[in-house]
């Protein structure tokens, strides 16, 4: 009896041994399959972080790369006018008529009054600036810059606009050039003439000053037609809806309230 004892004592034990074991060894591999799989996400992460660093640095690189092309297609008077900016968030653009001195920054403020008696550096000026009407809306197409300046007997800022009235010197000086940050266009001019300011009791007249917004296709063409009507001479350019428009406007002593008017298209 002793002796079968004994006996099943030893198989007992052996098998607890066996199994205690097995244990370990599927613990083992259990751990050195969790290990691998560790190992094996360690290594995706760094491959992705490499892959989000080049793509990052694609990124950045396109970015320069677009930026710099932008830059190559802006031209010098854009620059100019971006810079500008900085000094006065009022300047929207630049003017020039080539072979003359109107040469100037454009301005806009909150109404037509300041820069009417300051310069650009918003410092009191008896010449004023050039500045565009105050509700000019940026975002309607077939719009028209109506810009003002002073007709000032020293010959700086509009007083060159007057030499219009000679068919010679509008056709040695076609074209305005207007430039903001982001463009910068010719206009060809077509059509010049003289106006006033009317009397609100005044009817049946032209009054150009009003032509900023245009809201439909009939006021556009009813502003072209009557520009090209009081022209002092015969233009061939005209304008068609959907062009932009630039109007010039400066004090002609001809009548009282007399306006000296010069209109530009957008080159096509």
């Amino acid at each position: 009896m002793k002796k079968i004892n004994k006996k099943y004592i030893i198989l007992y034990l052996s098998l607890i041994i066996l199994l205690v074991l097995s244990i370990i060894y599927i613990t083992y591999l259990i751990l050195l399959k969790k290990e691998a799989k560790e190992e094996s996400n360690l290594l995706n992460t760094i491959e992705v972080e490499k892959e989000n660093n080049v793509l990052t640095g694609m990124s950045k690189d396109i970015k320069e790369n677009i930026k710099q092309e932008e830059n190559k297609k802006k031209t010098e008077r854009m620059i100019k006018v971006e810079e500008l900016k900085k000094e006065n968030s009022d300047i929207v653009g630049w003017l020039e008529i080539e072979g003359t001195s109107i040469n100037y920054p454009v301005l806009q403020g909150t109404d037509n009054e300041f820069y009417m008696t300051h310069n650009y550096k918003k410092e009191k000026s008896k010449n004023g600036s050039i500045f565009l009407n105050k509700d000019y809306d940026w975002n309607i197409e077939s719009n028209n810059l109506l810009i003002y300046g002073h007709n000032i007997n020293n010959g700086t800022m509009f007083q060159e606009l007057l030499k219009y009235e000679s068919e010679s010197f509008y056709k040695k000086h076609p074209k305005i050039r207007f430039t903001t940050e982001s463009e910068d266009f010719n206009y060809d001019i077509i059509s010049v003439f003289k106006s006033k300011v009317y009397y609100k009791s005044e009817k049946n007249v032209f009054r150009y000053y009003f032509f900023l917004n245009p809201k439909s296709y009939e006021e556009y063409m009813n502003y072209v037609e009557n520009v090209k009507k009081a022209s002092l001479y015969n233009i061939e350019e005209t304008a068609t809806y959907g062009d932009r428009l630039i109007t010039l406007s400066t004090c002609s002593y001809y009548t009282e309230d007399g306006r000296f008017v010069v209109v530009g298209r957008r080159e096509k």
